[in-house]
């Protein structure tokens, strides 16, 4: 069982930058596929990124809305998932969520909603123009 935190989002203004923060609990975390996923009022939760574990080599996939501005990373000592956002564009407006895939070892990343099992509750991100 994971049970992660966001925290980190906010009100900014276009071509400004956030960084979001993901806390995950237990002593698995450095195993686990982690992504980032956004959803907007009346939209579908959609990817915006995800790394592999570190065992073998995490590889790194990005959503192409968000390829150049967007940068995933890990602190496997910290318990934690990072997405730092640069350039925002009133479209990332959105509620962003942390998750972790159950298969662990596993240096490829998804971009499914289905291939994760554990979520965090959400931290907003508004970006106005």
């Amino acid at each position: 069982q994971v049970q992660l935190v966001e925290s980190g989002g906010g009100l900014v203004q276009a071509g400004g930058s956030l960084r979001l923060s993901c806390a995950a609990s237990g002593r698995t975390f450095s195993r686990h596929t982690m992504g980032w996923f956004r959803q907007a009022p009346g939209k579908e939760r959609e990817f915006v990124a995800s790394t592999g574990s570190g065992w073998g080599g995490g590889r790194i996939l990005y959503a192409d809305s968000v390829k150049g501005r967007f940068t995933i990373s890990r602190d496997n000592a910290k318990n934690t998932l990072y997405l730092q956002m640069n350039s925002l564009k009133p479209d990332d407006t959105a509620v962003y969520y942390c998750a972790a895939a159950p298969r662990q070892y596993s240096s490829v990343p998804s971009s499914l909603v289905s291939s994760y099992d554990y979520w965090g509750q959400g931290t907003q991100v508004t970006v106005s123009s």
